[in-house]
């Protein structure tokens, strides 16, 4: 056997790549086909949201698991995703782990890696909604999901 007939070696950080990130959303899509058809098409985008968002989850828990990183008490991940979506059109997605906290004043309680895409993400919109940022929640999925479109 080959050195080429083993498995590949990849760097823990392509798997919260582009790439591989697709790949998970398409797999999730494709075993979710069934409901993904019935739905409307605000739904479906809901649906991809919240897929990116799982997909997301589970390929930093196996870079974890791969690097050995020791998770730092109190850390937290902000993965900002940009991707064209034709023309002059870019696609924004953001997931945050843990989630992002709202405070009773409307402000956003982070870990500093996740205030600082939340800055990121303001600079790119440019117009801070009423909670002081720009961009909106998705509520419904714990709040951590974000698109831009």
């Amino acid at each position: 056997m080959s050195a080429q007939d083993g498995p590949a070696s990849i760097d823990a950080d392509a798997l919260l790549g582009t790439r591989a990130v697709e790949a998970g959303v398409s797999a999730l899509a494709g075993r979710n086909q069934h409901h993904l058809a019935a739905m409307a098409p605000e739904e479906q985008v809901e649906a991809a949201n919240h897929w990116r968002e799982l997909a997301v989850e589970v390929l930093s828990a196996a870079r974890g698991a791969l690097t050995g990183a020791e998770q730092v008490q109190g850390a937290g991940r902000a993965v900002i995703v940009l991707e064209d979506s034709g023309g002059e059109e870019v696609n924004v997605h953001v997931t945050f782990s843990p989630q992002l906290e709202e405070m009773q004043d409307g402000s956003i309680a982070g870990t500093p890696a996740q205030l600082a895409a939340m800055s990121l993400l303001e600079s790119i919109t440019g117009e801070p909604d009423d909670h002081g940022h720009g961009h909106s929640h998705d509520d419904e999925h714990g709040g951590h999901g974000h698109s831009h479109d």
